[in-house]
């Protein structure tokens, strides 16, 4: 007998921005996959348990909370924010493609959550009012070349950019790297939004112009947006300043 599995978004950590819809799967499941401080954000029922792992075993931690749902349980995989951006929704539905035919038949559910860009967007002010785009720094799974050639296209066609996974102890060069590169195409008064932790206690954010922005500003915990040369800044009088991209866009000048 086939069981269910939710593939969980439980927001950026505030408590507030988890869906009801993502409370009602966690109400329904029975075993709950993730890392450990998204699965211990968790208030879980007595019969309710956690099976917690490193951040790095995405592929690993899918198939087995695949296996356990093909036995006939609940299962729930959790992830911060939305489980579709750079989290488990991607690595869950890889090992059903490469999986026995049998997983195919497993009732999945993937249930969205507020994403770190949108988290941040929303205490910085309308940075992503126009076209975005979200790309990881995280050279883990791709080749930097890539990376970098996705930043140069995405800047010079006027994107907005969220960077996810900026900078890491393991990773500490692509960041600052990336604003090299990024300072090659855009103004230099171009604003550079870092949201750390939007929405919890300890959240911090920081407005700089690209100029001026430093790796050494982000950790693992930061999601970056770095404004299209549309985006614009109003200040205000004892209040943080309003980032925000227009809604309508001039395009290239020649």
């Amino acid at each position: 007998m086939s069981g269910r599995l939710f593939v969980i978004g439980l927001g950026p950590g505030n408590a507030n921005q988890v869906t009801p819809e993502a409370n009602h799967a966690v109400a329904e499941a029975e075993f709950f996959y993730g890392y450990k401080p998204y699965v211990d954000r968790l208030e879980l029922k007595p019969h309710q348990i956690r099976i917690a792992s490193d951040n790095r075993e995405e592929l690993a931690r899918a198939k087995e909370a695949i296996v356990k749902a093909a036995d006939g349980h609940a299962v729930a995989v959790v992830s911060g924010g939305d489980p579709g951006v750079f989290a488990m929704a991607a690595a869950v539905c890889e090992a059903i493609e490469e999986g026995p035919a049998e997983w195919r038949d497993i009732d999945l559910q993937i249930v969205p959550g507020v994403t770190a860009m949108l988290a941040v967007a929303a205490r910085a002010g309308a940075p992503l009012g126009h076209d975005f785009c979200a790309i990881s720094l995280s050279d883990n799974l791709k080749p930097w070349d890539l990376i970098e050639l996705r930043l140069l296209a995405a800047a010079g066609a006027g994107f907005v950019i969220a960077l996810y996974n900026p900078i890491s102890k393991a990773r500490p060069w692509q960041l600052g790297r990336a604003f090299e590169a990024l300072s090659a195409i855009l103004p230099g008064t171009t604003p550079v939004i870092f949201g750390r932790a939007a929405g919890r206690p300890d959240e911090r954010i920081e407005v700089a112009s690209l100029a001026f922005a430093r790796a050494d500003m982000a950790d693992m915990a930061t999601c970056v947006i770095i404004g299209s040369a549309e985006t614009r800044v109003i200040k205000r009088n004892g209040k943080p300043a309003l980032v925000y991209t227009p809604r309508s866009a001039t395009g290239r000048r020649e």
